[in-house]
């Protein structure tokens, strides 16, 4: 019985792990972001991590890739003019 429930509780730690790892990173980020430091690479980080387990997690990722991306082409476009 126990050798059975052993993967199991192994993966949920995992997910444990990941989950307070990656809200931690994320909550250091956000206070950075009225702090000096490098808060929105925190905040990424942060997103990184729990992407590795949680699905709606990569969707704010790509979401937030996307939106940094966008805004990064439409500042370095506005120089070059």
């Amino acid at each position: 019985m126990l050798k059975k429930m052993w993967p199991e509780t192994v993966r949920q730690a995992r997910r444990v792990i990941i989950l307070v790892g990656g809200f931690t990173l994320v909550a250091c980020g956000v206070v950075l972001l009225v702090t000096p430091g490098p808060g929105s690479l925190l905040i990424l980080g942060g997103l990184s991590v729990l992407a590795i387990e949680f699905v709606w997690a990569r969707r704010l990722l790509k979401k937030v890739k996307l939106k940094s991306s966008e805004l990064g082409r439409a500042i370095f476009d506005s120089r070059e003019k």
